[in-house]
C-alpha cells in the first residue's frame, strides 16, 4: 500500500487544518487507517484511527477537536483538525494497517501552530 499525506501547514492557534492520506495500491487489504504524529524529541504517537466499518477512535489529547473520516471513492482518509494549540505542532504521518501489521506509512506532513 502507498499513502501520500498532504494538507499540513503554519497556522495560528484556535485555527483548522485538514490533512488528506491518499492511499494506492492493495487497499482490499487495509483494516485501519491511522493518524499518528511525532514533535520534536518526542515519540511517535497514534492521535486517530478509523476502522473499515467507521469505527472512529481518538487520543484524549484531541478528542472534541479532531475528526477522523474516509472517502471510500476516492480511498482517501481525511484528518479535521479544529481548535488548533500550539502543542499540536508536530510531523502527522498517515498509516495503514491490517489485522495486526502495518502495511504502509505516507510521508509526514509538517503541522505547525503558533501561539
Amino acid at each position: 500500500v502507498q499513502l501520500q499525506a498532504s494538507g499540513g501547514g503554519l497556522v495560528q492557534a484556535g485555527g483548522t487544518l485538514r490533512l488528506s492520506c491518499a492511499a494506492s495500491g492493495s487497499i482490499s487489504s487495509i483494516n485501519t487507517m491511522n493518524w499518528y504524529r511525532q514533535a520534536p524529541g518526542k515519540q511517535r504517537e497514534l492521535v486517530a484511527t478509523i476502522s473499515n466499518g467507521g469505527n472512529a477512535n481518538y487520543a484524549d489529547s484531541v478528542k472534541g477537536r479532531f475528526t477522523i473520516s474516509r472517502d471510500r471513492a476516492k480511498n482517501t482518509v481525511y484528518l479535521q483538525m479544529n481548535s488548533l494549540k500550539p502543542e499540536d505542532t508536530a510531523v502527522y504521518y498517515c498509516k495503514a494497517a491490517g489485522i495486526g501489521y502495518a502495511l504502509g506509512w505516507g510521508q509526514g506532513t509538517q503541522v505547525t501552530v503558533s501561539s
